[in-house]
């Protein structure tokens, strides 16, 4: 078969093993076409109704249609023999296929490998077909299939009213093509489709074409990895979306903002009802939940897809967490699945979180947490280094051991390796500039937060803390005109202290990450479950660490981490260790804003009555802003005048 393509189009002469499915009510010509198709492929075809057990053939012969009951276990036998030839060249399978859950039987396990095709006509071509042949099938159990048909998302629909041989040109041409498109040839994106490849997913790559610049990018992406030598690269997007099998399944693996709406509006001419784009990038929620809008007016289906990982993950196995259509996520779940991490459970780090824009959301303050963990780490260093002397060396081995016990995390593990790296000049870390970065999902955490009044005080002290060191210039000028002077060494703090202070501080930062999660996912009808959620970063993410398998059984119980028992008695016996971090932090001269947060978030939540009523008391003497009584905290509010003038 001749393939006409684009010049960086790199066409391979290999058809992967695939079951094809050929599905339909009776009388659709599943039987003609998979013989044909079997002809022209060589791939061995296996008519489902031969394997119908004699009750089921002697219940259909007298017009009874069956149950479900009847069905499975010869569902089940197809299924057996689609596992077997997937080992081999595959197979042609012929089944009607009705509803979803026989398709999910028949297809448990090998979805990636499964091709549906969905043969369909009207019910007068139907009936007349089912008439003409002989078959124990009469064709008054026609209507009783064509009210179980539940139409397939994932099928390519083939009219029936064409030639027997056009239907097969059309599925061999299908077959030749893609399963799975990914757009965006960055760090993340040749990431993910090494992952992919590896996983034995047909993949067409793409990049854009710019001059002198970005040139033949998806090409030399295959190229350079041994893994994408069966992948196709293009430039060109018609190209690029005419390589794949329908429904269409798009990865965008694109910077946010502006580079994501431009892509999608050369993209959407392309596709056709039914095909799907995900964001695979770190969108805001509100944009992914625009851009659904805009292809749900044109039968696209549109997700946005949290991924969390960095480079390493994307390649062995990221965090995934997908929003938006669960139709549409039906169609890609066993393909996340499939390049998604594996927590200590065994269970996959990929799960549905909600629709609209809540996969985007929870990768958002994901990343607040993120910010919140990387910054406690640096407190914490600050203390090691300038409070007890401790050499980065020295420093590394306590993290190390650290890493073995409560705070144990991928941060901390990599925070340990990168203090103990040493250069000709010292040790690395006092070579990099101290002026961190952010690409803007804290910013967005925190906004989101003063939008839905959530103290979130450890990620806005984090962002504040980045945003400080990014002013150095000034701070180094600053520092020599105040001429502070050098802290001594303390000896008023443990490192047992200094490692339960951390433990309950990040306790706390993980307690307010997750509330502004419950509280989004109220507001906005998302229905995120938190356990799941959680099982999600237990690896593959950032933020993975042995606290986070903890708080997957408190989810079961408590929708408020400070709620749990178990983990009210760590608060206690804790909090004198984060006091006094803080204490030795701020009194050796470090930034201790991150632990403070925590502290103060603490002190706050846990004082009876707060200081608040003075605030409420100004606000109404300047502003008759009024305000409610102690006594009757849920009655009306009121104004007191506070002078005689």
């Amino acid at each position: 078969m001749k393939i006409r393509v684009h010049l960086w189009f790199k066409p391979v002469c290999f058809r992967m093993a695939w079951v094809v499915f050929l599905m339909g009510v009776s009388g659709c010509g599943k039987t003609t076409i998979g013989k044909l198709l079997s002809e022209s492929t060589g791939l061995p075809f296996y008519d489902g109704d031969d394997y119908h057990p004699s009750h089921n053939i002697e219940k259909m012969s007298r017009g009874v249609p069956l149950n479900d009951e009847d069905r499975k276990p010869w569902l089940e036998t197809l299924h057996q023999i689609a596992r077997e030839s997937i080992r081999d060249r595959g197979c042609i399978i012929a089944c009607s296929a009705l509803k979803t859950g026989y398709r999910q039987i028949l297809a448990n396990g090998i979805e990636t490998k499964a091709k549906w095709y969905w043969l369909d006509g009207s019910r007068i071509m139907l009936n007349q077909r089912m008439k003409n042949r002989k078959h124990f099938m009469p064709s008054t159990l026609l209507d009783s299939q064509l009210a179980a048909l539940e139409a397939p998302a994932n099928a390519l629909r083939l009219d029936i009213k064409v030639k027997p041989q056009t239907i097969v040109d059309i599925i061999n041409r299908d077959m030749e093509k893609r399963e799975f498109g990914i757009m965006g040839m960055g760090v993340m994106g040749r990431s993910i489709a090494r992952n992919f490849a590896n996983k034995g997913i047909g993949l067409s790559l793409f990049n854009r074409h710019v001059s002198q610049v970005e040139v033949k990018v998806a090409q030399k992406t295959i190229q350079q990895y041994v893994e994408l030598n069966n992948c196709w690269g293009f430039d060109k997007i018609p190209d690029f979306v005419n390589s794949l099998a329908r429904p269409r399944k798009i990865l965008l693996m694109v910077d946010a903002g502006k580079a994501v709406d431009e892509i999608l509006e050369k993209l959407m001419p392309n596709l056709q009802k039914g095909d799907m784009v995900m964001d695979g990038g770190n969108s805001h929620f509100a944009d992914t939940e625009r851009r659904m809008d805009a292809c749900k007016k044109r039968g696209i289906l549109y997700m946005g897809v949290g991924i969390s990982g960095g480079e390493k993950g994307a390649l062995e196995g990221p965090a995934i967490m997908p929003g938006g259509d669960q139709q549409a996520y039906s169609l890609v779940k066993p393909y996340l699945e499939k390049i998604a991490a594996e927590n200590p459970l065994g269970q996959k780090c990929c799960t549905y979180i909600g629709p609209g824009g809540a996969g985007h959301y929870v990768k958002m303050i994901h990343n607040g947490i993120e910010y919140a963990e990387m910054q406690l780490l640096c407190e914490t260093y600050g203390i090691l280094r300038y409070g007890l002397h401790q050499s980065p060396g020295e420093i590394s081995k306590i993290f190390a051991r650290w890493n073995h016990k409560k705070n144990a995390s991928y941060l901390l593990e990599i925070s340990g390796q990168v203090l103990k790296v040493k250069s000709d000049d010292g040790w690395m870390i006092d070579r990099i500039l101290d002026s961190a970065g952010s690409k803007g999902t804290g910013g967005w955490a925190a906004l989101d937060a003063i939008e839905r009044g959530h103290p979130f005080s450890t990620m806005t002290a984090a962002l504040f803390a980045r945003y400080l060191s990014s002013d150095w210039k000034w701070r180094r000028n600053f520092s020599k005109q105040m001429a502070f002077p050098k802290a001594k060494k303390v000896n008023d703090i443990t490192i047992k202290d200094l490692e339960a202070g951390l433990y309950l501080a990040r306790l706390i930062n993980h307690h307010m990450g997750f509330q502004q999660i419950l509280k989004a996912s109220k507001k906005n009808g998302w229905n995120v479950d938190l356990t799941s959620l959680a099982a999600v970063w237990t690896n593959g993410c950032i933020i993975r660490s042995r606290l986070m398998e903890d708080l997957v059984g408190v989810f079961r119980t408590e929708d408020l981490l400070l709620d749990d028992q178990n983990l009210q008695q760590k608060i206690k016996k804790y909090r004198k260790s984060l006091i006094k971090t803080v204490q030795t932090g701020l009194g050796c001269g470090q930034d201790m804003s991150c632990f403070s947060g925590a502290a103060n978030f603490l002190n706050g939540a846990g004082h009876p009555t707060g200081t608040a009523s003075l605030i409420q008391a100004q606000r109404d003497f300047f502003g008759a802003h009024t305000f409610k009584w102690m006594d009757d905290p849920e009655g009306r509010s009121v104004h007191y005048t506070w002078t005689n003038g």
